[in-house]
């Protein structure tokens, strides 16, 4: 599965891959809204062996996100199943972008190409969340045209409760087919 923006291809993770994407989280500021806040490079390696695994078994995933001018991975970007949402399992839209990447388009550029993926297969419905305190994130979703219903607002099972990054906020987009 490939998917082509103007300037980004979005591709399955290869092994070249790898020490970039595990710089990408390891970096304190890329990580600034992630629990646990940093990685290894053995946890950012099992994060992309769980994306491929993903992408096998579902046809779409996480994926590695390239700029096509100077083929430099510049994050991740994608859309995964998720069931830390509350009520039924959830197609999760979701990026990760390094430092140097930031502020030049990718998230939206990279988002619309999903949202696009997501209606030629047929889904219906994207969500997207995050730390409540991750601005970037939400007006990132914002932009992209998802709402959020503060009912819906949720604590992240996978963070401690008295954990800053615990409250989450959840954004939808509907009726993309």
């Amino acid at each position: 599965m490939e998917i082509e923006t103007d300037r980004l291809l979005i591709r399955p993770w290869v092994e070249n891959d790898l020490a970039t994407f595990a710089e990408f989280n390891a970096d304190p500021e890329v990580r600034r809204y992630y629990y646990p806040a940093l990685l290894s490079r053995a946890q950012s390696d099992e994060v992309v062996a769980e994306c491929m695994r993903h992408l096998n078994e579902h046809g779409f995933a996480f994926l590695a996100t390239v700029r096509k001018e100077d083929s430099a991975l510049i994050g991740g970007t994608g859309l995964s199943w998720t069931n830390d949402v509350p009520g039924d399992p959830a197609i999760e839209i979701g990026w990760i972008l390094g430092r140097a990447y930031w502020r030049q388009g990718y998230a939206r550029e990279t988002g619309l190409a999903w949202f696009a993926q997501a209606r030629s297969l047929g889904i219906n419905e994207v969500i997207g969340y995050t730390s409540a305190t991750n601005l970037p994130s939400r007006a990132q979703m914002e932009a992209l045209g998802m709402t959020r219903d503060p009912a819906e607002d949720f604590a992240d099972p996978t963070v401690p409760a008295d954990n800053p990054l615990s409250p989450h906020v959840l954004y939808r987009l509907k009726g993309i087919t």
